[in-house]
């Protein structure tokens, strides 16, 4: 018999944040542990249950006993096992172990050597022998950084347990699982249901806890009945939802039965940044805010109950104290916070520790004013204007409202920063060098805000590599690779020496504080951000050729990439790529230092013709280069196929004669400079 198979373990409220994920491992260790005993097809697919107060899984197509298991053991090898027409002692032995005769034995082979072995027949076990097995190391499995303990019992679990559900088609499989003994009722919505809600069959689960326990017990499909809820509640306010997917998420993990509800508070409050708001609802109460056709904020929110009252003004009502007491908290920060000028905070920042080995927050704060400064002036923007943005960008960390919510830091500074009269882009400046702050973010927008954005990665970059804390493995505790992410895509769009850039970094810190090399080093490690984040778009040796010259330029890594790509489709590139690899092969042995060519060494007519065609051709492709024509300087190579040609079929490099060698290798230096001019192409062979 198959049947569907339904499991529901019902506990106190679980972790919001983790229900999704807690969810998710338990079906799919129940699926994959079924399926590995053979009580479910590979195919079939769990379908999975959270709410609040349950987790749950429906596999359908379960067997309630195994098929029948062939399983054949082997033993010893066939050439030992018979020792004058007797069976060897291990023979025997093996024979013993299986419960047979030895003349029950046969011969197969294991893909190395044949070998004793005996073939038996297991019946299949049944579902109820090890359901409760299967379900307890579910459960053993689940992501859980922290078990508790309830009553009396060393059960231990992430919330106290109260219900077990092992429902097979309409058979309750009988075990026992955290001390629960397995049963078909479970309960419904915490308020809104009355009594045990009887469970039938495993297929009318879902249906059963909508209709008489007020639950819907599908996360996904609750999570999507709250954003129609919520669209329709703002539609008629002609508003839209100012929320993250993770609040969907998390108030879907809150509610069991979600009703909307749209409240308001003070229009008063609106005086306070409209992100400070937002942010308290969102975070502290789990509101979804409202913005108008504008994007400015509205003094209504929504909020999802998990209550259904006759009256809904009572949770209104609630919800909005508790509300105007967050916002007048916000309020009051700000107020004060305006109080001072941010410039005023500055000294506070050298009692904050940035690193022990690297001063405090004012020391880092000062380099950034010289590393801005110094970009800005690369930039061709206001050196003094990016110096002062460097100088404030910190400043807001020593406020009281970014002291209570840290994720305004930056935001809070620029509104400040506004309050003080300061000019408009230190301003916007810092807020916009947090950014970009997560893969996929926005760039600073403007010079100034670039400036300083680069300054704040380069410096943190330069700073923790150079005192010897190194991202190793997936550990990066100060999120060196995001940085370097981030000055690799504002370096793709600005035209910055990114070399010269890390050289004034190191040097605005002490002497002796940083390693040596620094520079160099996390200029190799832009050079891995760079190569990975280019991956997406290019082809893997075109990206190795471009950055095998590591280019200090970024700005024109795209362009040249593209030259690679078209250089590529010549019909003379392969050859003259093979060509390269062979020159460069040479080089590489060769002894002593290369010099200049002597043409009057140059024996052979072909060597000749070589030579005359890379003197010809080299104004040229400088010339291409020199515009920014890389594909221009590129396609220039095509002519030289035919005298590379003839120079590797009719000349001998490595001639007996010192110094004709030494000129021929020179010849060959120039012609391999002459190709990496713009990428070393000799990686685009195959």
């Amino acid at each position: 018999m198959n049947a569907t198979l339904l499991i529901e373990l019902l506990t106190e409220e679980l972790p919001p944040k983790a229900l999704p994920r807690l969810a998710a491992s338990f079906a799919q260790t129940i699926a994959e542990e079924l399926k590995k005993m053979q009580f479910a097809a590979a195919d079939a697919e769990a379908v999975v249950y959270a709410s609040p107060r349950r987790l749950a899984v429906q596999l359908s197509g379960v067997l309630a006993v195994q098929p029948e298991q062939r399983i054949t053991r082997q033993g010893p090898a066939a050439a030992a096992g018979m020792k004058d027409g007797q069976p060897t002692p291990a023979l025997a032995g093996f024979a013993r172990s299986c419960g047979v005769d030895v003349s029950e034995l046969s011969i197969v082979s294991n893909g190395k050597q044949d070998v004793y072995a005996y073939s038996s027949t297991k019946p299949g076990e049944a579902l109820s022998a090890q359901l409760a097995d299967v379900v307890s190391l579910a459960l053993k499995k689940l992501p859980v950084p922290k078990l508790m303990r309830w009553g009396d019992s060393d059960v231990q679990f992430v919330r106290p347990v109260h219900g077990l559900i092992m429902l097979h088609g309409d058979k309750v499989i009988d075990g026992e699982v955290l001390g629960l003994k397995s049963g078909s009722a479970t309960r419904g919505h915490r308020f809104l249901s009355q009594g045990d809600v009887a469970i039938a069959n495993a297929d009318a689960y879902a249906r059963a806890m909508h209709e008489q326990g007020k639950v819907i017990a599908s996360f996904d499909a609750r999570r999507e009945l709250i954003r129609h809820k919520l669209a329709e509640a703002a539609a008629k306010l002609g508003a839209a939802i100012a929320a993250p997917d993770e609040l969907f998420d998390e108030v879907t993990a809150l509610v069991e039965w979600p009703v909307v509800l749209e409240a308001g508070f003070e229009a008063e409050f609106l005086q306070v940044p409209q992100e400070c708001l937002i942010l308290t609802m969102q975070q502290n109460q789990k509101y979804f805010p409202l913005l108008d056709k504008n994007g400015k904020l509205m003094n209504r929110f929504l909020l999802v109950s998990n209550v259904d009252p006759q009256d809904p003004s009572f949770v209104i009502g609630g919800n909005e104290r508790v509300l105007r007491a967050r916002l007048s908290d916000a309020k009051f920060f700000f107020e004060q916070d305006k109080k001072h000028r941010l410039d005023s905070r500055l000294p506070r920042l050298a009692n904050v520790v940035y690193h022990n080995k690297i001063g405090s927050l004012l020391e880092r704060v000062e380099r950034l004013q010289s590393i801005a400064g110094a970009i800005a002036h690369e930039l061709g923007a206001d050196a003094a204007l990016a110096a002062r943005a460097a100088y404030l960008a910190k400043a807001d960390l020593v406020s009281d409202m970014v002291g209570e919510f840290p994720e305004l830091q930056g935001i809070m500074g620029m509104y400040y920063a506004q309050h003080d009269g300061e000019h408009a882009e230190v301003a916007a400046a810092i807020e916009g060098h947090y950014h970009p702050r997560f893969a996929g973010d926005t760039l600073p927008e403007g010079k100034i805000a670039t400036a300083a954005a680069l300054a704040d990665k380069l410096e943190a970059i330069v700073g923790i590599w150079g005192i010897g804390l190194i991202p190793t493995g997936d550990k990066d505790p100060f999120a060196l690779r995001r940085a370097a992410l981030g000055v690799v895509r504002m370096a793709l769009e600005a035209d910055l020496d990114l070399k010269r850039l890390l050289a004034v970094v190191a040097e605005a810190f002490p002497a002796g504080k940083l390693s040596a090399n620094v520079a160099e080093e996390v200029f190799g490690f832009m050079m891995d951000r760079l190569k990975n984040f280019l991956a997406a778009d290019y082809k893997g040796d075109e990206i190795d050729a471009v950055l095998a010259l590591s280019p200090s330029r970024l700005n024109e890594v795209r362009a040249v990439l593209a030259a690679v790509a078209a250089f590529k489709s010549l019909p003379e590139a392969a050859a003259l790529a093979a060509a390269n690899k062979r020159v460069n092969n040479i080089l590489k042995k060769a002894e002593g230092e290369i010099g200049a060519v002597d043409a009057a060494l140059l024996q052979e007519a072909a060597e000749q013709a070589l030579y005359a065609a890379v003197q010809e051709l080299a104004p040229a492709v400088e010339a291409k280069f020199a515009a920014h024509d890389f594909a221009g300087a590129l396609s220039q190579l095509a002519s030289l196929k035919a005298p590379v040609d003839a120079f590797f079929d009719g000349v001998m490099v490595m001639a007996e004669d010192a110094r004709v060698r030494a000129n021929r290798v020179a010849l060959l230096a120039s012609l391999a400079a002459l190709f990496n001019r713009v990428a070393d192409i000799s990686l685009l062979a195959e």
